[in-house]
């Protein structure tokens, strides 16, 4: 099942994708279940926005595809290197990523995005996926300069919309498969490897993580990137797609 959040006719609601219509959902299924309201919006008609907006947190690992950490001349973590974005970083599809003035290169960095559907906390890995709501595809935009300059990751990956999400999430999907993760810059390929390159696989980053804190629903684990991540500037559309998801496309342009 794919479920989409959007505008229509001023209102903010969600929908189960059918074909090219949105079957509208009477609330948030994450919390009020499947039932709709009997209403059909044809997609063309609504304004697709972020999926989900993290109640406290976007989890994101780092160099967890071995050539991803390699370009960057980085050995390979030992554990799941853990950074969080905020949640006011999070923008939808067709949303422009701003580029920072403080920045002079920004890269993208796709991703797999899954979102925790009930409080996960000291999970253990084999029940780990049991507590995902679902899938999405996310961008972990990052001012690269800012983040070799200051030490730590936090400013050069939280600027305001430098956390893409989207088009939807995808309830039926298997984080364990071949499923290939796909970046373009104006229609060229950058970036393509399969999540099954992972060097820690999501049911063990969720375990990792939830030891230490205690996971929300609604919050979002962006899994890792695979190598060819580079800069785009303004002006460029970056596309993310991972098969099975769709594709998540933004815009760039400068603050």
């Amino acid at each position: 099942m794919r479920i989409a959040r959007f505008s229509h006719n001023g209102a903010i609601t969600y929908g189960i994708v059918d074909d090219t219509d949105l079957v509208v959902l009477a609330g948030d299924p994450m919390f009020a279940g499947f039932d709709t309201t009997g209403e059909r919006v044809p997609i063309a008609d609504v304004a697709l926005l972020a999926p989900v907006i993290p109640r406290s947190k976007v989890v994101c690992v780092g160099r967890n595809y071995r050539d991803h950490a390699a370009e960057l001349g980085n050995d390979v973590p030992a554990a799941p290197m853990l950074f969080f974005k905020p949640n006011t970083s999070v923008i939808g599809p067709g949303d422009a990523i701003v580029l920072p003035p403080q920045s002079e290169r920004v890269d993208f960095e796709g991703e797999l995005a899954a979102v925790i559907g009930r409080i996960a906390k000291n999970v253990p890995a084999e029940r780990a996926l049991d507590y995902v709501f679902g899938y999405t595809i996310g961008n972990d935009v990052t001012a690269r300069d800012l983040q070799r300059s200051d030490g730590q990751w936090a400013r050069a990956k939280g600027f305001d919309t430098f956390c893409p999400l989207g088009p939807a999430i995808e309830t039926d999907f298997d984080p364990t498969g071949d499923a290939v993760v796909t970046t373009r810059v104006n229609g060229d390929v950058r970036q393509q490897g399969p999540i099954s390159d992972m060097i820690f696989s999501l049911a063990d980053v969720i375990a990792y993580a939830s030891a230490a804190f205690t996971l929300l629903p609604g919050d979002v684990i962006l899994t890792g990137t695979p190598a060819g991540v580079g800069p785009f500037t303004a002006g460029d559309t970056v596309e993310v797609e991972i098969s099975g998801l769709g594709i998540l496309r933004n815009p760039a342009r400068n603050a």
